[in-house]
């Protein structure tokens, strides 16, 4: 392009190098914010005209033609993906230019590009919000309904990777639902802070005309106003770094359901197992089943948090106000977005088809001794300290373990000598996996009351 066709071109006699003119160009990713664009440019126009800068038929005329051209761009996005625009405000100033002429030239009376790509960016950001945390809660309802099945089937528990204590499927599953929950509310407050409008900061100095600016904040959903420092207003991303943020800690977490349920998974645990539709095999070993939708979710996690990474870096020690640099915080962000949205909705697919493998599961609790602590815990109840208690557990777990057998199996003469304050208690009913689930019936345990209980709260709390 020559330096007429941009919009910053007056200073300049030659064109650019072709390859810094390649390098410098960012419609190929911003172009995802033409909507944003052309409803920021819509209320601009409104604004110049309640402030006098342009006549109503003016101001009339640009909106209609605004309007049109993303009707016919949503129809037909051709135009879009061939033109040499530098940018998506570039584009839309020469795509409204070829339909009302040098009035077009008006429309950027008082506003920058800084202030423009900062509004557009938070108008994108507060749809994309949206988006996520539906997908959340999607995927929220799957993992309660799978709670309210699964509320009564133990399963074994695990710290350090070893069995520990028998807890139910639907605790496990609900875990995750307390995750995703703060991962909602995580990205709705951050939605929260972006709720200021930066349209009318110009490029860093404010506007020198007579907008109104809380007018023009209303007029774009903004309920916070206009954003109260221009050097701030252009050089702010923290929004798109909380929500970058938000994702990358959502994706922490399906990543850890994803590592529980790889190992669940393999034939060593088998305690689950996938759906067809979200497993794969080996082009080589006909007999493998691949948890391959799991195993991409985790390693998309470091993708995202490699995204909030840049971000962060590339804000360090930037000087106030607009610096080319920010043109780098759209590419990250927008994979970020698309990653975890895509992640949210294949490991809800992934919900909906798992299939609990009911007697393996109650197998694998009844060994390893996961009894272990509620049998210390009857000897609290028969009048011992807990220390004392887990002390002469552990012995018994030795003498067990020697012996090939469970705790409830040790013989008449060991259950005397170790655990001579249970006299006559039937210790194989007593340290069954369904008692041992049911112990724990406190607010938030592992009880299938307690399970069912919190997961009907749930399903009626995502309901509304």
């Amino acid at each position: 392009m020559t330096p007429t066709q941009k919009m910053w071109g007056g200073r300049f006699e030659q064109a650019n190098d072709p390859a810094f003119e390649a390098f410098n160009c960012s419609l190929g990713f911003d172009r995802r914010l033409l909507q944003e664009d052309l409803t920021g440019s819509i209320a601009w126009a409104k604004a110049l005209g309640s402030a006098g800068l342009l006549e109503p038929q003016e101001a009339t005329d640009l909106t209609v033609a605004l309007e049109q051209l993303g009707a016919e761009l949503q129809a037909d996005p051709t135009p879009l993906a061939q033109s040499p625009a530098e940018d998506i405000h570039g584009f839309v100033e020469q795509a409204l230019q070829a339909k009302v002429g040098d009035l077009a030239r008006k429309l950027h009376t008082g506003r920058s590009r800084n202030d423009q790509v900062a509004t557009d960016l938070k108008l994108h950001l507060r749809g994309q919000v949206v988006a996520l945390c539906s997908g959340a809660r999607d995927l929220m309802r799957d993992l309660v309904g799978l709670a309210l099945e699964t509320h009564d089937l133990a399963l074994p528990g695990h710290t350090h990777l070893q069995r520990a204590q028998a807890v139910s499927a639907g605790h496990h599953a609900l875990a995750y639902v307390e995750m995703l929950a703060r991962d909602v509310a995580r990205l709705e407050d951050a939605n929260t802070r972006a709720d200021t409008c930066p349209l009318g900061a110009a490029a860093l100095a404010g506007t020198s005309w007579p907008v109104d600016r809380r007018a023009l904040a209303d007029d774009l959903g903004f309920g916070a106003g206009p954003t109260r420092n221009s050097l701030d207003a252009v050089s702010d991303r923290d929004h798109a770094t909380e929500v970058i943020f938000a994702c990358s800690l959502l994706m922490v977490h399906l990543s850890r359901l994803a590592e529980d349920w790889i190992f669940y998974c393999s034939q060593e645990a088998g305690y689950l197992r996938l759906g067809d539709a979200v497993s794969t095999g080996s082009s080589l070993m006909p007999q493998k089943r691949n948890p391959d939708s799991l195993e991409l979710v985790r390693g998309k996690c470091a993708r995202v948090q490699g995204d909030l990474n840049t971000l962060l870096t590339l804000q360090k020690g930037l000087p106030l106000a607009y610096d080319k640099d920010l043109q780098e915080d759209k590419e990250c962000l927008f994979d970020a977005l698309d990653t975890t949205r895509a992640c949210l909705q294949v490991t809800a697919t992934v919900v909906r088809g798992v299939h609990y493998d009911t007697e393996r599961c109650r197998a694998a609790c009844a060994g390893g001794f996961m009894e272990a602590t509620d049998l210390a815990d009857m000897l609290v109840q028969a009048g011992l300290t807990f220390r004392d208690a887990h002390e002469r557990v552990g012995a018994a777990v030795r003498a067990a373990e020697e012996a090939g057998v469970t705790l409830a199996d040790l013989d008449a003469q060991q259950k005397q000598r170790l655990l001579p304050e249970l006299g006559e208690v039937n210790l194989t009913q007593a340290l069954s996996v369904e008692a041992g689930l049911a112990r724990h019936d406190c607010l938030g345990g592992t009880a299938p009351a307690q399970v069912l209980a919190q997961a009907e709260a749930w399903k009626k709390r995502l309901q509304t």
